[in-house]
């Protein structure tokens, strides 16, 4: 099925990365560490911009870029400088940026998604250096604040702005565009996406092929899909009540779901964008070939191993590679003998499934653990051993417990800080399988308590199994595996 795109959406998105992993900032020697710190304690006569001071390259922020391009596939350039963007703003207390113009890094990429009507390439325009302005706090929203507060913490560090062709046709693409660049971006462990400010998109969108409205700002994946999902609404209602869509930049307001006008669009020229005369232009060709030897197996190259190696489906090899930690974990699981299949079963479709559906996210994995916070309130964490996942799998394999059972162990790990194995859950629980003796009474017990059911069953009436069958779980506490007490229940009434 080809997608006709019939509201001739068009969607380009401007992507500001920091590169957290970094331990100092762009131009100075200030750590990038900064966000359990007081504001502006990690600043210095270059990153506040004091009349007199001179800039100083991070080498590791250009080699960091030059990755950042060679996975996206994209053309690193032979010679590249910085420019000055030249606008007042509190945030920038130099009265400039120190970014990038016509000769950016990285050009001409590409990331293949998963799109409306199968595999899509959204292609990259570019990827260029740039320093992060300082951070403005408003008190109040931002239409009625009563004032602002700045933090230059973040003000300098590095940060790569990347941006797309108009090649997304709905929000949904945006949104899976944006899962898969920073999935690649932490393969490539130059990018911490759970600290606050490490991606912010600005998204740009049009709809029946007109003029494009630029949301700025928007902090989250959810934030940019709903963003668009709005501005699509509100753009087609102006069309349709025989309005003009300006060219201008809007403001996501999360709290409300609504996008507010903010100004104008400006052009490149109302930057007045002249080159940096404190950094000297710079040949990176000789480093290329070092650095592409660093790179690691991404995430697509992954999830093709994966497919080859341990025999899963594509839908379970997507699932754990989407995220280098999970991948990880997976493979140390697979590592200690465990069936690879059955493995993959618990931890991309119920491990996973049991995170999301608590608003849990990946956070750390040291070869020993992985780790897990609350999306919106980090005192809420967990984490679980890979030798527990390692028993829980054999002993599902081993037919020692049941499915049930196994889900009630990961939802108990889950939910309790108190650390427990597998074993010990189900022992204190009563979750081992139940004996054939038991479960075989409970069928006999269940079959003689409920004639009505079964005279439905033996009539045609298909649900009335499943009520059977529901009957033993409840006489043996769960204890039963179900697909066996069903195959049991069949054969006991029809013979």
């Amino acid at each position: 099925m080809v997608y006709e795109n019939p509201d001739g959406v068009r969607i380009g998105l401007e992507i500001h990365i920091q590169l957290n992993k970094l331990k100092t900032k762009m131009f100075c020697g200030c750590s990038t560490d900064y966000h359990n710190s007081a504001p502006n304690t990690h600043t210095c006569p270059i990153c506040l911009g004091l009349p007199g001071t001179l800039p100083v390259l991070n080498k590791k922020a250009v080699e960091a870029a030059i990755k950042v391009g060679l996975a996206l596939e994209g053309k690193i350039a032979e010679e590249t400088q910085f420019h000055r963007k030249n606008y007042f703003y509190p945030d920038l207390p130099k009265g400039f940026q120190i970014t990038q113009y016509d000769f950016p890094i990285v050009s001409n990429g590409k990331v293949v998604i998963e799109g409306e009507d199968g595999e899509h390439t959204v292609g990259i325009t570019r990827a260029h250096m740039e320093e992060d302005p300082g951070k403005l706090v408003h008190i109040g929203s931002i239409e009625k604040s009563k004032g602002v507060l700045i933090d230059y913490n973040r003000s300098g560090v590095p940060l790569i702005e990347t941006v797309t062709e108009p090649d997304m046709r709905s929000p949904k693409e945006a949104r899976r565009f944006l899962d898969k660049f920073r999935n690649i971006l932490e393969y490539l462990d130059v990018f911490d996406g759970n600290l606050e400010g490490a991606m912010r998109v600005d998204a740009n969108v049009s709809v029946h092929w007109g003029t494009r409205v630029e949301v700025k700002n928007i902090s989250s994946h959810k934030g940019v899909e709903r963003a668009l999902l709005y501005e699509i609404m509100r753009q087609k209602n102006v069309i349709r009540r025989g309005g003009k869509i300006l060219q201008e930049t809007r403001h996501y307001d999360e709290g409300r779901g609504v996008t507010l006008s903010m100004r104008t669009k400006e052009e490149a020229e109302d930057y007045r964008y002249f080159r940096e005369p404190d950094l000297m232009p710079m040949r990176i060709t000789d480093w290329i070939p070092a650095i592409k030897e660093t790179l690691p197996e991404l995430p697509d190259a992954k999830r093709a191993r994966f497919i080859e190696q341990y025999g899963i489906t594509d839908m379970h090899a997507k699932s754990l590679t989407s995220k280098i930690m999970l991948a990880d974990f997976y493979e140390d699981v697979c590592a200690k003998g465990v069936d690879p299949k059955i493995a993959a079963t618990w931890t991309a479709d119920v491990f996973l499934g049991e995170l999301n559906y608590r608003d849990l996210e990946i956070s750390s994995y040291d070869g020993k653990k992985i780790g897990f916070i609350h999306a919106k309130d980090p005192r809420i964490k967990n984490s679980i051993n890979v030798s527990d996942m390692v028993e829980l799998v054999n002993l599902f394999a081993e037919s020692k417990i049941s499915d049930r059972a196994a889900v009630e162990v990961i939802r108990t790990m889950l939910d309790t800080a108190e650390e427990k194995t597998p074993s010990q859950i189900i022992e204190e629980k009563g979750l081992f399988k139940a004996e054939d003796d038991l479960v075989t009474k409970a069928i006999a017990e269940t079959i003689a308590e409920n004639e009505a059911a079964v005279k439905d069953y033996l009539g045609g009436t298909e649900k009335s199994l499943n009520f059977l069958v529901g009957q033993v779980m409840k006489k043996t506490k769960g204890t039963a595996d179900a697909k066996t007490t069903r195959e049991l229940i069949i054969k006991e009434l029809k013979g």
